[in-house]
């Protein structure tokens, strides 16, 4: 098993490297372990999954940094070499809630975790989504770097600013989060090349896109080129479990015998995810069974 620093150092090679990576979207222990096994060189944990997983609700920011740093422990410890990168909303709270966050993700053996910029949770109102002035969003940023342990774990700085307050606004706060000496920026709502151009003409830092649909942004290669390291596809696993869930429990409710039930796994997968094979060995060594 490679050390936590090695793979924060396997994320920094990412956002170093010429390359745009798609990362996996996971959610759990088993998740994460079938995201290595299949050879993905970087697991991306959000904050809408883990609302998801916890307490099967959408993603309202009712989570607690607890709850969120316990279930991050619970991935980093299931997996040998997958760096997970994490999406820590807002920080739990202002900057010096974001310090305890930093703390709390760093010591479960994330490699990375970027800090939001958005009016979080909701305020009473209309809804409209709002972002914090640049001056407390930076002052978010630079609370979080100040606060990690090892140097190796990745602080990025996230903003929806593109389409929540413009593409100027984007820009100039993204010259700010730049010089605050954030390792990489998170960008959401960039749909267009010009966006990106844009961007990446005052961005020194590597470029991480969330939420990017559209023809414009689906060549790896235009991406890669625009400083962009990591492009999310969305969490599309999550979603597909729960169906699973569903359809095979509405077909047991319906009285369909087991044995007949369509989508299950064959059966080596089970054995595979579970690290089957290593307690065979363990309670051979250690427990004197056979």
């Amino acid at each position: 098993m490679s050390s936590v620093t090695d793979r924060r150092r396997s994320l920094r090679a990412i956002l170093d490297g010429p390359a745009c990576i798609h990362p996996g979207s996971v959610y759990d222990p088993m998740s994460a372990r079938i995201a290595e096994d299949l050879g993905f060189e970087l697991g991306m944990f959000a904050g809408s999954t883990a609302s998801l997983t916890i307490l099967g609700a959408p993603d309202n920011i009712s989570i607690t940094l607890s709850e969120f740093a316990e279930q991050c422990r619970r991935i980093c410890r299931a997996v040998k070499r997958l760096p997970v990168l994490v999406d820590a909303d807002h920080g739990y709270g202002n900057a010096l809630n974001a310090m305890r966050t930093v703390q709390e993700v760093e010591t479960a053996g994330i490699a990375g975790m970027t800090l939001e910029d958005t009016v979080l949770p909701r305020i009473y109102g209309d809804g409209a989504v709002s972002l914090l002035s640049l001056e407390e969003g930076l002052g978010k940023v630079r609370a979080g770097l100040a606060a990690r342990d090892d140097p190796s774990f990745c602080i990025v700085a996230r903003t929806s600013a593109v389409n929540v307050t413009g593409l100027a606004d984007a820009v100039e706060r993204t010259k700010a989060y730049t010089a605050s000496g954030a390792d990489a920026l998170f960008y959401t709502g960039i749909t267009k090349h010009a966006e990106l151009d844009a961007i990446f003409a005052v961005a020194t830092r590597p470029i991480i896109l969330g939420g990017a649909e559209g023809p414009e942004l689906s060549d790896r290669g235009f991406l890669a080129a625009r400083g962009v390291r990591i492009a999310l596809q969305g969490h599309q696993p999550i979603m597909a479990a729960q169906r699973a869930v569903f359809e095979t429990l509405k077909a047991l409710r319906e009285g369909t015998p087991p044995k007949q039930l369509p989508g299950l796994p064959d059966k080596e997968l089970m054995p595979r995810i579970t690290r089957d094979g290593d307690y065979r060995r363990w309670t051979k060594d250690f427990l004197g069974g056979a």
